[in-house]
């Protein structure tokens, strides 16, 4: 189970942004890019939004890696 709490929402940052292409334009990425992310926004791009935010938004890193161990211990 993910702790929402620790993790970095896309909702949250689509509405911190305005819009899911304000917030592709500000990672210079596509929109449609964003799309295919489930409701938690990957490691890498939470590590940059808290960095071009300032910290406003924040992610907690220890939640991806819990995840990702889990996810590795499912494959095995």
């Amino acid at each position: 189970q993910l702790n929402k709490e620790a993790a970095m929402l896309k909702e949250n940052c689509i509405n911190h942004f305005g819009t899911q292409a304000a917030l592709a334009k500000m990672l210079k990425i596509s929109s449609p890019a964003i799309s295919v992310w489930g409701s938690v926004i990957p490691e890498k791009q939470a590590f940059r939004l808290q960095m071009i935010t300032g910290g406003v938004l924040t992610y907690d890193q220890a939640h991806y890696q819990t995840s990702q161990a889990a996810e590795s211990e499912v494959v095995a």
